[in-house]
């Protein structure tokens, strides 16, 4: 067994539970939502997610199988963000709810991304630098960094609905919706500028695991949560993961300073 990170363990782990809950419960777990009920195959492809999600989840926990497993996962969550998602932003290019969406599962690509990266061997980082080097280190950086942007602006046009998410013991509740949208907005423009990007990704991680920790905790924890709010919280729980892994990618680069960025070592 190679742990490379704690992201990469937690995002390993989050993996393995979501191919245990399309086995056990014979469902979706809600990373793949939403799926058309009257999609053809759609029982086998429930299936068909739960062993990616198990396999590769404990693909990347094991040393040799680590490689595969974590191309494997990158592979199958671009498709599915661009078979799944995709359509959303084509359908209705001018909601931002289209891109907050398409956003989530942006994340899981571009961390699954970084781990097929650190888990490439010298020659496959030669030989498809464009995809395991410098080039495809950068790429996922910037669609990571897209994402971000898009979850920004889904602060600013559905402050209505991320304002009541707000704890009630923090004041000014509609302020902390435009803080965190601000958050994420500078954020993603200095990790696809490259400037700055270290500071912002671990900033921009530890703002989601606080938001994972102090709005949506709290509603497990009480037990009094809507099935929305709780594919919400699992989705959190599983861009947190991501977030990490993005921010452990940027260990050799420097805090303030741009510099050419260099892949994990």
């Amino acid at each position: 067994m190679r742990i490379a990170s704690p992201g990469h363990l937690v995002f390993a782990i989050l993996m393995i539970a979501f191919g245990l809950v399309g086995f056990i419960e014979g469902r979706f777990a809600p990373i793949w939502a939403p799926v058309a009920h009257d999609l053809p195959g759609r029982e086998l492809l429930i299936y068909l997610c739960a062993f990616v999600a198990l396999a590769g989840g404990a693909g990347l926990l094991l040393k040799a199988a680590a490689p595969i497993a974590a191309r494997g996962l990158f592979v199958y969550l671009a498709l599915w963000m661009l078979v799944f998602k995709g359509p959303f932003v084509i359908r209705a290019p001018l909601e931002e709810g289209s891109y907050q969406s398409i956003g989530e599962n942006a994340v899981w690509v571009a961390a699954a991304w970084v781990l097929a990266i650190w888990f490439s061997s010298k020659a496959d980082k030669t030989r498809l630098g464009f995809v395991f080097g410098e080039t495809g280190l950068r790429l996922a950086r910037i669609l990571y960094g897209l994402a971000l942007i898009a979850f920004g602006f889904s602060h600013f046009f559905y402050v209505n609905l991320t304002t009541p998410l707000v704890p009630t013991y923090l004041p000014l509740h509609d302020a902390w919706a435009y803080i965190t949208g601000g958050a994420y907005l500078a954020a993603g423009i200095a990790i696809i500028s490259g400037i700055f990007a270290r500071l912002a990704a671990v900033l921009v991680a530890v703002e989601i695991a606080l938001i994972t920790l102090l709005v949506w905790a709290p509603m497990v924890a009480a037990g009094d949560i809507s099935a929305g709010h709780w594919q919400e919280t699992v989705v959190s729980c599983m861009i947190t993961a991501g977030a990490w892994v993005m921010a452990e990618s940027y260990r050799d680069a420097p805090w303030l300073v741009r510099k050419t960025e260099a892949t994990w070592s």
